[in-house]
């Protein structure tokens, strides 16, 4: 691999109040796409201005990063709700911070469903073809960050919308190539971190929480700024990626 988008989660605030560590302007130095909370999850228009201000200076692709429903929960609670009722609030939160950038003359590069409602269109056929064919009549070129080989995968490959294969550095695979998913999610030791994402990119290999190796393909790394010392686990994979010759870039 000679280059790899490298993403994180930003503008996770919510008016006063941060998450994390609090290093967004820190973090966004490291990473070349930003996926920027649109309000139902964290985020609210002042934070989601700011954040595509620091973006646009630094020269960071950004995109639309809608949740459900749930500030309480930083959406990672999942929400049994209706298809059209789920892909309604997914439009919302694109249009709110689309019209936020335009202002700014900035184009959003793609859309990333956040923390529950990811794993729920990851796996619902309903929810995920809904919202592929609404892209497809609203922002046909956007790209859709996403995991392999999961349903909203398979969809968009097979409506034409563009797709990002997406790598969890700081999130734990089982076997079957999913993500093991928690809302505590505990420290890390950065070399630990930039090392398993060097193989990932030189080999095509992680180990898996059942201590097998797993063979994955993707184009995007994504590492979650409201992981703890998330700062820290950001510059050295940036440092291990810089010093092995791959290079850091938006997919556009």
């Amino acid at each position: 691999m000679q280059a790899v988008d490298f993403n994180s989660d930003m503008g996770e605030g919510f008016g006063p109040w941060t998450i994390g560590d609090g290093v967004d302007n820190e973090l966004m130095g490291f990473i070349s796409s930003a996926n920027i909370a649109t309000g139902f999850h964290a985020g609210d228009p002042g934070t989601m201005r700011r954040t595509v201000e620091r973006a646009k200076s630094l020269g960071v692709a950004i995109g639309a990063h809608p949740g459900f429903r749930d500030l309480v929960g930083f959406g990672r609670r999942h929400i049994n709700a209706p298809a059209q009722e789920l892909v309604d609030d997914m439009l919302y939160q694109l249009g709110a911070l689309r019209e936020i950038a335009r202002v700014q003359g900035v184009a959003l590069q793609h859309i990333k469903p956040h923390g529950a409602l990811y794993m729920h269109l990851a796996r619902d056929e309903e929810a995920a073809r809904l919202l592929v064919e609404n892209l497809q009549r609203l922002e046909p070129e956007l790209l859709l960050y996403c995991m392999p080989n999961s349903v909203i995968w398979r969809v968009a490959t097979e409506l034409g919308q563009p797709v990002i294969r997406e790598f969890y550095a700081d999130r734990e695979y089982d076997l079957s190539g999913s993500i093991v998913f928690t809302r505590n999610v505990r420290a890390y030791d950065p070399a630990h971190i930039a090392e398993r994402v060097l193989r990932a990119c030189q080999q095509g290999l992680v180990r898996t929480v059942e201590g097998e190796d797993l063979a994955i393909e993707f184009d995007s790394i994504c590492l979650h700024s409201d992981t703890p010392g998330a700062l820290a686990l950001v510059e050295a994979t940036r440092h291990a990626l810089d010093g092995a010759g791959i290079e850091v870039r938006a997919p556009r």
